[in-house]
């Protein structure tokens, strides 16, 4: 059975799992994605453990999640976004335990004057939390391809191969998932 489950697609994989709840079929779907996980995973944390603890994490999300897979676009796609949004999850937790543990003191020195002028960095913070619930609002494959792109600096190249499409294609997509995005923006 080992042999042909390797020779099964991503896809029918995941709907065997999913009509089954077959554990060993469950592992040969990690087997053939951990690594791709793990590697989005260390890319938010940038520590081998918790890139681990965030692995461990998305798969046991996913193994009660995988029902909610269409199949409108192909798993490992679905897979991607579904790991970069529990990750953007993660970081946003922790982001928000920091600010939580500010001083008393660094309150102090902070002047409480409505007339503060915004520095650079709290426009951009601003600038970049409209861009994520723009992102939200797109399609996840529209969004996938522009992370590929603009976060995680892949080439076209390497976005061909990972969504197994030509050079065209790719570029089409990453032109068309763009202009939507700065429609969206600057409506909202």
């Amino acid at each position: 059975m080992k042999t042909l489950v390797k020779k099964v697609s991503d896809e029918a994989l995941v709907f065997k799992i999913v009509e089954t709840n077959n554990a060993e079929l469950f592992a040969e779907l990690y087997d053939r994605f951990s690594r791709l996980v793990y590697n989005k995973c260390y890319g938010f944390s940038k520590n081998k453990e918790e890139a681990e603890d965030l692995t461990h994490d998305v798969f046991i999300r996913l193994f009660v999640k995988l029902r909610t897979f269409k199949g409108n676009s192909k798993f490992s796609t679905w897979l991607y976004s579904f790991t970069y949004n529990y990750c953007v999850n993660y970081v946003q937790r922790n982001a928000h335990k920091k600010r939580e543990r500010v001083t008393v003191v660094t309150d102090q020195i902070k002047e409480e004057s409505a007339f503060d002028e915004i520095d650079d960095a709290n426009l951009f913070e601003l600038k970049s939390e409209k861009l994520v619930k723009v992102l939200a609002l797109i399609e996840p494959a529209e969004k996938m391809i522009l992370l590929m792109k603009y976060q995680d600096d892949m080439s076209i190249k390497e976005i061909m191969e990972a969504l197994q499409v030509g050079e065209s294609a790719v570029k089409m997509r990453i032109k068309r998932a763009k202009a939507k995005v700065v429609k969206i923006y600057d409506e909202m």
